[in-house]
Parts: structure tokens; C-alpha cells; sequence
């Protein structure tokens, strides 16, 4: 039998990090692979709504909580007309799509998409193409969503069938400039001047928009960090975001190393803040960039795409990793400290929301399931709303190649809007479970403990289609509260969700 380790964790209501922000809970639907297309949308299916999106999925994305989607990309993007995917769906274009090597038919566009928002209840987060077009199309943009009327976009709309405006607030200027696979790759002053232009003329026909500037493409860019600072050089006083991007998998079988990706995402946080303060200090502003960081997730991406049954096919099977107990684990320590940073990090998206590195899957014609990320998403998502609390922990270690000693538990407490409280809390260790001791001293009398804990012995189990509920959290039983400590049996590899009330 595995040894049992101890850690012990005390919070105050009195000492709090930030509110929660309401967008750190988004996600992301990009035209690539299935996302959309069997996805969201499937007009044939038994259970399409009028709009042609599918109401099982839609049930899901409910279920999930998300706040706030991006779209339409990603690195579709750059190369995107977005005038394809309006007005009649009779008339719509079928373009190439160069970032993933499909064909885009343009049946689903922006006023399905706000649609979509709207049926499911999220904030659109509309990225726009600064790749293979710039200022101008922005522009037209713009009118075209939030214009009330009078104008030829915004007739346009309205001779569309959306006599309302969209009144879209936040704003992705382009998508990971800096990579070289991204259509109309920039270099940082370059993509400063565009970005800073951009904002300052989109800010003439709306003041009131959030802008988000895009960072590095990943903390392991050649140019990250300089390129954030020139980047906000250009554009600090007409931007409130710059973005930040991760993916994490486990390499040649350092599954340790995996277990500890948030240590990566936590310098990756720290490092961007510290340097746009530093540009606001050289710029002797007294304004706070924060980041958005608009695409996270587990991502096999050496893995094999998927299917491709032609060059150029319609919607074929691209990236659909299917997660298992470990990557959920994993997940929710990302999504853990996303929390324990949402003072500055005030926008996220998960990436992404249907199919492709999903937490839902779908079949054509066919069911739809929670994949194993799901639970701690949806788990955050209706626990952790409140505020964050700054929390003392004392932690058993264990090594890494990647990251050095690195602590067993990663955790983050929450006091809830409704009294209560929440504490996140993964093991990290791949083998010893842990006894979290949690100090209710500070909490008024409260002594109601519950937990629900996401693990399984086989930590490569996974939810597929033959087998839709394999992992799933369930009730933690191993509680007990004695003299003002809560003590929660915490099994190895595990996502555990602690109640308060």
C-alpha cells in the first residue's frame, strides 16, 4: 500500500487575491477540424434546432459553464473573409482554408455565431484578421456588428435579418503574429504599429471596447518577452489586453514532469505581467495591462491530426485528442492557476470547445459525451465564483526533470458569492496519496465538508464513444472534521473539489 503524505492549507475571507473575473471562464470555437461542423452545428441532426445547432451539444456547453467564446480563430483567422459567412447561405463563397488545409464552406458565420452565443448564454469574443487584411476590413467589421444602423454595413445586417446590434466588447487584434506557420507573419514593431492603429481607429466608432494585443505565441518563442515588450511599446495606451497562449503534454514519458505543467504556466503569467509593467513604468503610465489568456488546454500535438480523406476536405476529423484521467488531473491544476492568478489574469479561453481538443465530443449523425476535461472545467466554472483567497500551504515534494522539486498539492480556495466556500485542490504526486488537512478556523463555525474527487486507477482511462462515462468524478467519502480541521483523503494523481458550507 502507497504511504500516505500530509499538507495543510489555512485561508481567511479577510485576505483575498481579486474577484474571479467573469471571462476567465471562456472558451474558444476556431473553423478547424470538426469544432463547427458536426460540432456546434449540424442542421440534419435528430436534435438541431432551428438554427441547425445541436441541442445535445448545447445541453453540454450549458452543463460545462462557459462565459465567454472566442471566434472564429485561431489560425483560421489570418486568413479569413468574414463577410463569407454573412447574408444568404445560398450565396456564401467556398474559400480555401490555407491554416489548416480544408475547405471552408461558409454555411456557419458571424450572425450564427451570435446566435449561438445568445441560445447558450456567452459573451462573443470576435478575433479579427490583421494576416492577409488589416485596418480597413476591422473597420467594416465593426459597423457591420455593434453600428445601431444608418450606414451600408450596418444595413447590410439588418438586410441580413439582425435589425439589433451585436454590441461585441471584446476584441482579439489578429492571432499569434509571431509564429511562422501564421498567415501574414509579423515581426513585434510591426505587428505594434498594425495592433496600436487598429485599436485607436476601432476606439472612434465604439470608445468602450476591450481590446486584446496578441503576445508570444508561447513561452518558448524565440522572441518571448522581447516581443511582448515591443509589441506594448506601440500600442500601451490603446490596448487592455495582451495575450498568452500554452499547450502541455507529456514528453518521451516524463509523465512527472506533465503533472507539474501548471509550474510553466504560473512563470509564463508572472513573466508577461512583469513585462508589461515594465513597459507601463518606462512609459510613466498609471494604467494595468492584464492578460487574456485566450488559449489553454492539454494538446497531443505530436500526435496524428486525424482523418483526412482528401486535400482540401470539408470538416475532416482534425485534432480530436481523446483525454484521459491523468490529462484531466493535469487540467484542472491549469485551471487551478489561471485562479490563483486572475488578479491580472482577467480573461481565458479554454481551446477548445467541440471536438478539437475538446471537452466535448461528438459523432456525426450521432451522440455526444463529456470527455474527462470536462468535469474539472464545469467544476470551476460553478464552484469557484466569489473571490480568491490568498492561501498558506504546507506541502509534501517530489521531483521533476522539468521543474525541480515541485510541491504535491496545487490548490486555490474561493469564497462564494452565497457564504460557502471552495477549495480546488490536485495531487500531483503520481503515487501517494495525500491527507489534506484544511483549517476552518477562520470560517465562522462552518464545518460542512464535502468532496468530489476525479482519479482512476488506470491513469491512461479515457471517455470514448464505446464507453461515454468511464471517468467521472464521484464522492470523496474520506472525510472527517476534528477540532476545526476539515481532513480530506486526496488519492494520488486526483482533481478534488472541497465544499465548504
Amino acid at each position: 500500500m502507497a504511504e500516505h503524505h500530509r499538507a495543510r492549507i489555512e485561508f481567511d475571507p479577510r485576505f483575498t487575491v481579486a474577484d474571479v473575473p467573469e471571462r476567465l471562464f471562456g472558451s474558444f470555437v476556431e473553423h478547424l477540424g470538426r469544432c463547427v461542423y458536426t460540432g456546434i452545428y449540424e442542421p440534419g441532426h435528430a436534435t438541431a434546432n432551428a438554427d441547425g445547432l445541436r441541442q445535445d451539444v448545447l445541453d453540454l456547453i450549458s452543463e460545462l459553464g462557459p462565459t465567454m467564446v472566442r471566434y472564429p480563430g485561431g489560425n483560421f483567422v489570418s486568413g479569413y473573409r468574414w463577410e463569407d459567412g454573412t447574408g444568404p447561405k445560398e450565396d456564401r463563397p467556398r474559400r480555401l482554408d490555407l491554416a489548416w488545409g480544408t475547405t471552408e464552406t461558409n454555411q456557419f458565420g458571424l450572425s450564427e455565431f451570435m446566435k449561438f452565443c445568445r441560445t447558450v448564454g456567452v459573451e462573443p469574443n470576435m478575433a479579427v484578421n490583421l494576416g492577409t487584411r488589416g485596418l480597413q476590413e476591422a473597420l467594416d467589421l465593426l459597423e457591420y456588428a455593434n453600428h445601431p444602423g444608418g450606414t451600408y454595413w450596418s444595413d447590410l445586417r439588418r438586410s441580413h435579418g439582425d435589425e439589433e446590434p451585436y454590441g461585441i466588447k471584446l476584441w482579439c487584434l489578429g492571432n499569434e503574429m509571431d509564429g511562422p506557420w501564421q498567415i501574414g507573419q509579423k515581426t513585434a514593431h510591426e505587428y505594434g504599429r498594425t495592433a496600436d492603429q487598429v485599436a485607436r481607429s476601432m476606439r472612434y466608432i465604439d470608445p468602450t471596447l476591450d481590446l486584446v494585443a496578441c503576445g508570444s505565441s508561447s513561452r518558448g518563442m524565440p522572441e518571448f518577452g522581447a516581443w511582448e515588450a515591443e509589441v506594448l511599446t506601440q500600442s500601451y495606451e490603446s490596448v487592455d489586453y495582451i495575450s498568452a497562449h500554452a499547450y502541455y503534454q507529456p514528453r518521451e514519458g516524463d509523465f512527472a514532469s506533465f503533472m507539474a505543467s501548471a509550474q510553466d504556466m504560473e512563470l509564463f503569467i508572472d513573466g508577461v505581467t512583469a513585462t508589461a509593467d515594465a513597459v507601463g513604468a518606462k512609459l510613466k503610465s498609471d494604467k494595468k495591462i492584464n492578460i487574456s489568456f485566450d488559449e489553454w488546454n492539454v494538446w497531443y500535438q505530436n500526435a496524428p491530426t486525424g482523418e483526412r480523406d482528401e486535400p482540401w476536405a470539408v470538416a475532416p476529423r482534425q485534432l480530436e485528442d481523446v483525454y484521459s484521467a491523468m490529462d484531466a488531473v493535469v487540467f484542472g491544476s491549469l485551471m487551478i492557476t489561471l485562479l490563483r492568478r486572475c488578479d491580472r489574469v482577467t480573461a481565458a479561453c479554454l481551446a477548445q470547445l467541440v471536438n478539437v481538443i475538446a471537452p466535448i465530443m461528438t459523432e456525426p449523425d450521432g451522440p455526444a459525451w463529456r470527455q474527462t476535461t470536462f468535469f474539472p472545467f464545469a467544476e470551476a466554472s460553478k464552484f469557484g465564483r466569489g473571490k480568491v483567497l490568498r492561501v498558506n500551504a504546507d506541502s509534501p515534494s517530489f521531483d521533476t526533470k522539468a521543474y525541480g522539486t515541485v510541491d504535491a498539492l496545487h490548490s486555490v480556495a474561493v469564497a462564494n458569492e452565497d457564504g460557502t466556500y471552495t477549495v480546488f485542490a490536485v495531487n500531483r504526486d503520481l503515487e501517494h496519496p495525500l491527507t489534506l488537512e484544511v483549517d476552518l478556523g477562520s470560517l465562522g463555525g462552518l464545518a460542512d465538508v464535502t468532496c468530489s474527487t476525479l482519479t482512476d486507477a488506470d491513469p491512461n482511462a479515457k471517455n470514448t464513444l464505446e464507453d461515454q462515462t468511464r471517468v467521472a468524478p464521484v464522492a470523496n467519502g474520506d472525510i472527517t472534521v476534528k477540532d476545526g480541521v476539515a481532513h480530506v483523503e486526496l488519492p494520488a494523481m486526483s482533481w478534488n473539489t472541497i465544499r465548504i458550507a
